[in-house]
């Protein structure tokens, strides 16, 4: 079964509603936006980093429309220099390549080792999208659903003010 599949099974298996939109690939936010998407819902911007050392990998979860201030977010996580986290890293933790991070990869982290923030601002968020681990569709939901997915892969959901 490939991680769409697993993906899919787990909502279902949680019984969390989600709409599945199908759609040519969207590496970037400019690349979502010209899909034509219902302005309501929040596509979110999905940064997959790493600290100095490589010894911390964090999941930032973003409304789209922000900007990613990596020192802003240095700050809230409490960690050294923060960068983009390689292909390989990606990979290893959330089985995805670059293009397709999105929390519902999490369910890939078995481990456990990735910490994961969201944005404040996106639990008022009507309805939230994210790439199901491939860049061609998007799956909506609530955020207290993607939180109860998160929750169920082991993970905690913190916040942030960016």
């Amino acid at each position: 079964m490939n991680s769409r599949e697993n993906i899919f099974e787990k909502l279902h298996e949680l019984r969390i509603p989600f709409e599945l939109v199908e759609h040519a690939p969207a590496f970037t936010m400019d690349e979502y936006n010209a899909l034509g998407f219902n302005p309501n819902d929040e596509i979110c911007k999905n940064l997959f980093l790493r600290d100095y050392k490589g010894t911390r990998h964090m999941l930032v979860v973003l409304k789209g429309s922000k900007h990613a201030d990596l020192q802003l977010i240095r700050g809230e996580v409490d960690s050294s220099k923060l960068s983009f986290a390689s292909d390989a890293r990606l990979a290893r933790f959330l089985d995805v390549k670059k293009g397709s991070v999105s929390p519902l990869g999490l369910l890939n982290d078995a481990a456990g080792v990735v910490e994961v923030y969201f944005d404040e601002d996106l639990k008022d968020a009507p309805r939230l999208g994210f790439h199901p681990n491939d860049n061609t569709a998007t799956v909506f939901l609530s955020f207290s659903d993607v939180q109860k997915y998160i929750e169920s892969t082991g993970h905690t959901v913190r916040f942030l003010k960016v």
